[in-house]
């Protein structure tokens, strides 16, 4: 029961963990730089969506609205404890769009 106890407290570490990554990017201020943004979060691991509002390039459009999706759920390898951790959140999908 003890090992039980210690796995799920783990992983519900590991998953305040990788939540507590993905907020700052869900605070991310609109008008800025839309490609910033966009791999900022990817680089998070996050899965982003893109929604042009006008006909520009992503390197001149500016962020005008960020929605969180989904969670991104996949398996995380402890090798600290030699442990598998299955249907972990790893990620968000965000839709952004631009303009």
């Amino acid at each position: 029961m003890k090992n039980l106890t210690i796995a799920t407290t783990a992983a519900a570490a590991l998953s305040a963990a990788f939540l507590g990554l993905a907020a700052p990017a869900l605070a991310a201020p609109t008008g800025g730089d839309a490609q910033a943004t966009i791999s900022s979060l990817e680089a998070q691991g996050n899965r982003v969506i893109v929604h042009k509002l006008a006909d520009v390039d992503l390197d001149d459009a500016s962020v005008v609205g960020i929605n969180r999706g989904p969670a991104i759920r996949g398996t995380v390898q402890d090798n600290a404890n030699d442990r598998t951790y299955q249907n972990t959140v790893t990620g968000h999908v965000y839709y952004i769009n631009v303009r």
